[in-house]
């Protein structure tokens, strides 16, 4: 299941993924770019694409090993609903918004918060219906909105910039790549004079795609997405992480994922954790 993952301390996975799609499948009120006798093969397909025409809804828990000073466990719930709007024959706006719910681990002297909301990440992407030689584009504005419940999960500023898309569909391939960097609108600066450690922030988000699809619905995939805090000097500024992961159908006439993978951050910043145990449900409409 391909979907916008945000984790505020930005650690970010390879995903290996094997997912098997029931034939029955709810019919949304305006007409899709797929006819109803849509093959599961197809939906899965539609599925990988990032800004397709499928209205879903994504629960995915991340659970952060050796997170912070005392190597605790960190706790991120990201509920993220995925609307497409029809504009027209010709176009569609795909709107994601994702609400990350944190449970942090005591990181003592600092100060230490349990429970709370960080920023919303908004993205709007507009999509031509029809793709061209198996190549579709989206590009639209990101924005961080802030309703952090404290200081300590979030920025208390607002801040946007450009997101994009490309994803290319050949045979049983599906394969894409996702692009965006947000800019804080102003901000404070840290304890040491400088940006980094203050309220402002400059982040930059890339998420290629890579899915292969077999008989029946069923598919592989794998989607690093790869992060820098152009704030932060040095590998101190990089998230990369390696990992799998499979995903497994939930059966009944509500189609379904639920995927469990575990990664580990090779390159990660002061006190990040060193690797992550990731469960999803995604539910498609």
């Amino acid at each position: 299941m391909v979907g916008w993952n945000f984790v505020p301390a930005r650690r970010w996975g390879w995903s290996v993924r094997l997912a098997r799609w029931q034939s029955w499948r709810w019919q949304p009120r305006w007409p899709r770019q797929e006819s109803a006798a849509t093959s599961d093969t197809d939906l899965a397909k539609q599925i990988q694409n990032p800004v397709s025409d499928l209205y879903t809804a994504h629960f995915q828990n991340n659970t952060n090993f050796n997170y912070g000073p005392h190597h605790g466990t960190q706790n991120i719930l990201n509920i993220q609903p995925v609307i497409p709007i029809r504009v027209n024959d010709d176009w569609n706006i795909v709107t994601c918004t994702i609400l990350p719910l944190i449970w942090n681990p005591s990181v003592q002297s600092a100060r230490t918060v349990p429970f709370g909301v960080a920023p919303i990440t908004f993205s709007a992407f507009l999509v031509p219906t029809k793709p061209i030689d198996g190549w579709l584009w989206g590009a639209g504005p990101v924005m961080q909105v802030p309703v952090a419940s404290s200081a300590t999960l979030g920025s208390n500023v607002w801040g946007g910039g450009p997101t994009a898309v490309v994803v290319k569909t050949t045979g049983p391939w599906v394969t894409s790549t996702l692009l965006n960097n947000a800019w804080s609108f102003g901000g404070l600066n840290g304890p040491n004079g400088k940006r980094a450690g203050g309220t402002g922030y400059s982040v930059m988000t890339m998420q290629p795609f890579v899915n292969y699809n077999f008989d029946q619905g069923w598919y592989l995939g794998t989607s690093p997405i790869i992060s820098a805090d152009w704030l932060t000097a040095g590998n101190k500024a990089w998230t990369l992480p390696v990992g799998g992961g499979r995903v497994i159908k939930l059966w009944g006439e509500q189609p379904a994922n639920l995927s469990l993978g575990a990664y580990w951050n090779a390159l990660r910043p002061a006190y990040g954790s060193t690797w992550q145990l990731r469960t999803q449900v995604s539910f498609i409409f």
